[in-house]
């Protein structure tokens, strides 16, 4: 007997990133030479022209959308130079929450899968507490990669391909103060030696292997820093930037890397279900599972990409495509586009070998087949998981999950939750 789709929620797994306000001052070191893996001994992305703006959250618990935001600056730098908006990211999002109440990395996945930002600066400044309705992204990220628990070499590469990598850490007033021995202000150092639960997030920018271990206010053991960029203003530290040693607790456990950002312009549109994004998981207690979601095309236009999420490391995926939709029985003619891998979860875009025309009016499924080794319930799907996602909308939806790509389930009717996958057209 078949053991029934299970939904796991990400309260646990996601950590809410609140913040504080503080400002101090300190200097800057640096070194040159290159190590045994390959990398330089020293990198930093703002020498590189890709420092995004300073900013200062007050005493809003904004730093995780302020962090993201800066993140994708970088990202961009130093070829095109964008100011994107923190507040909207807060704000503008699906989930009900304010500026005060912190949020998470999904929410941030999800506001920009979604295509509900990023917008300009300009469009909505920072500090008034307002979002204006209807504003238009400037740019469409399409993958961002989760770092978890990664080594220090994993993130290094990916500040160097993405100018910066946002990262969570335990960090507040009270452990930044003179006396408390975390923060060393002449030297604008941090080092927190136990774990705690993270809530703050700073930008990596890059690295010195040769920062001193004596710069921090006690002893981390080895030389070694991380370059970040904080969002308590340009008094604190050397204009925003600061040193955290290696060996810090907390530092580059969970981050988040930007590692695709396309023109606004790049897809026609997007179909999708999920604009809470990755709230929890499905699966049949099985590494491997089918999801799918069915959408009619509003024109005679061609799938070109899919969207969707890798729940864990290691991810394998198989694409396919139902055409004339009509009910379950249809996926016994789904065909095969294509198949791939993913090396870290996060969310992704996978554009079609070779885009696939559908008529107007037709209803279509695009279906997965995931592996995810480790993961039970492999399948990311949003609910309404606490009171900030009551606004999940069932009706009208229509998606599906599977033992073995033969029996399908509706998710809205048997589960109460929409499958994480969307379609892009052009």
């Amino acid at each position: 007997m078949k053991k029934a789709g299970k939904l796991l929620g990400l309260a646990a797994a996601f950590l809410l990133l609140l913040n504080f306000s503080v400002l101090f001052r300190g200097n800057v070191t640096g070194a040159e030479e290159e190590t045994e893996d390959g990398l330089p001994a020293y990198w930093n992305s703002a020498e590189q022209g890709r420092k995004p703006v300073v900013r200062s959250q007050g005493s809003d618990g904004t730093c995780w959308a302020l962090t993201a935001a800066s993140a994708l600056e970088a990202a961009l730098l130093p070829e095109e130079r964008q100011v994107f908006s923190g507040e909207h990211m807060a704000l503008g999002d699906a989930f009900s929450s304010g500026l005060e109440e912190g949020g998470d990395y999904v929410m941030i996945m999800a506001y920009l899968s979604s295509w509900l930002g990023p917008v300009t600066e300009e469009e909505d400044p920072y500090g008034d507490g307002v979002s204006p309705q209807g504003l238009s992204p400037a740019v469409h990220v399409q993958e961002i990669q989760m770092l978890l628990g990664e080594e220090v070499e994993v993130i290094k590469e990916k500040v160097m391909e993405c100018g910066a990598v946002q990262t969570s850490l335990y960090m507040n007033r009270s452990v930044t103060e003179e006396g408390a021995g975390y923060y060393n202000s002449s030297a604008a150092a941090y080092y927190y030696p136990e774990e705690q639960i993270q809530d703050h997030d700073v930008l990596i920018l890059g690295w010195d292997d040769s920062f001193p271990k004596e710069s921090f206010a006690s002893d981390p053991g080895r030389d070694g820093a991380y370059i970040c960029l904080n969002t308590w203003g340009e008094d604190f530290g050397q204009e925003g930037i600061f040193y955290v040693s290696y060996e810090d607790a907390n530092i580059g456990g969970n981050a988040l890397a930007y590692t695709r950002i396309d023109p606004a312009d790049h897809y026609g549109k997007v179909y999708q279900n999920d604009v809470y994004g990755w709230l929890g998981q499905q699966g049949y207690g099985s590494e491997i599972c089918w999801f799918s979601n069915v959408y009619t095309a509003e024109e005679q236009e061609e799938l070109e990409a899919v969207g969707f999420y890798a729940t864990g490391k290691n991810t394998a995926y198989e694409l396919y495509l139902v055409r004339d939709f009509s009910g379950p029985d249809s996926f016994a003619e789904m065909i095969c586009l294509q198949s791939g891998s993913f090396e870290q979860s996060g969310y992704y875009t996978v554009d079609l070998e070779t885009p696939q025309v559908l008529k107007e009016g037709e209803r279509f499924a695009v279906a997965v087949r995931i592996r995810t080794p480790g993961e039970s319930s492999p399948v990311a799907v949003e609910y309404a998981a606490d009171a900030y996602s009551q606004g999940v909308v069932l009706a009208g939806k229509e998606g599906y999950i599977s033992p073995d790509g033969q029996k399908w389930e509706r998710t809205e009717e048997n589960y109460g939750s929409n499958v994480c996958l969307k379609a892009f057209v052009s």
